[in-house]
């Protein structure tokens, strides 16, 4: 097990470029918790816990600035929360849990990695028939993994040209921030099983989100670290694939 200390430094690294797209960084808590050797346990409720607090502070700090778009995020977010609530209460066993853990932990660099800057082009609406598939599943993906589908949700949303890149961030943290709630109470709010240093945990991430969230993007090195944190979940991500 990694030092606490070291472990709360590595959290608001992570937390802080992440909030500056609306995410909650679950999947990189995800992957340093993988490779520090975290009881698998421990691993779900505290993602989720952590990305709580850094999606909230994010979607707060976009809306202020009408990043937001309602009825787009209710779309994805209907069907979705049921479905994160299903997969929170759903325990794969530790074998099946390493493997849909790893594989969206690499697919999850993926999009990081390859997010399409399409900012400017016209966008509409998805059918509701396309979106509240697609929801429902990035919901059962993020109950099942500990994440909050955000970090899916986002590229798509771009990609398809559903939505402009101003108001992407706004409905990802709300999106995260629903998906989380809704997987932690289907894993029965399994407080129990966090570690006792929890707080500090919780204040690393609530102070790189607010850093994260609150300044421009073109204040941060965005790309290099993106890259970094991409490298992190693909190291992670083979890891337990491998074990």
């Amino acid at each position: 097990m990694i030092d606490p200390n070291l472990f709360v430094i590595l959290l608001f690294a992570a937390a802080t470029p992440y909030a500056t797209v609306g995410h909650g960084g679950a999947s990189a808590y995800l992957a340093l918790m993988a490779l520090t050797d975290f009881a698998p346990e421990q691993m779900r409720p505290l993602a989720l816990v952590l990305n709580l607090f850094v999606s909230a502070i994010a979607f707060i700090q976009f809306r202020r600035t009408g990043a937001f778009d309602l009825r787009l995020f209710l779309l994805f977010a209907v069907a979705a929360i049921p479905l994160a609530f299903l997969g929170g209460s759903i325990d794969l066993g530790g074998a099946w849990h390493r493997i849909l853990l790893g594989a969206v932990l690499i697919a999850s660099a993926a999009a990081l990695v390859f997010r399409p800057q399409l900012a400017g082009t016209e966008t509409h609406p998805p059918q509701p028939l396309v979106a509240l598939p697609t929801g429902a599943a990035l919901g059962l993906i993020a109950g099942l993994t500990g994440t909050g589908g955000g970090i899916f949700l986002s590229p798509l949303l771009i990609l398809m040209r559903w939505a402009e890149a101003r108001t992407v961030a706004g409905i990802s943290a709300a999106f995260i921030f629903c998906n989380s709630a809704a997987g932690l109470l289907g894993q029965g709010a399994r407080l129990d099983a966090l570690p006792g240093q929890t707080p500090w945990y919780v204040g690393a991430v609530v102070v790189g989100g607010l850093i994260g969230s609150g300044i421009s993007a073109t204040w941060l090195p965005r790309k290099a670290l993106i890259r970094l944190l991409a490298l992190v979940l693909v190291i992670a991500g083979a890891k337990l694939l491998g074990t």
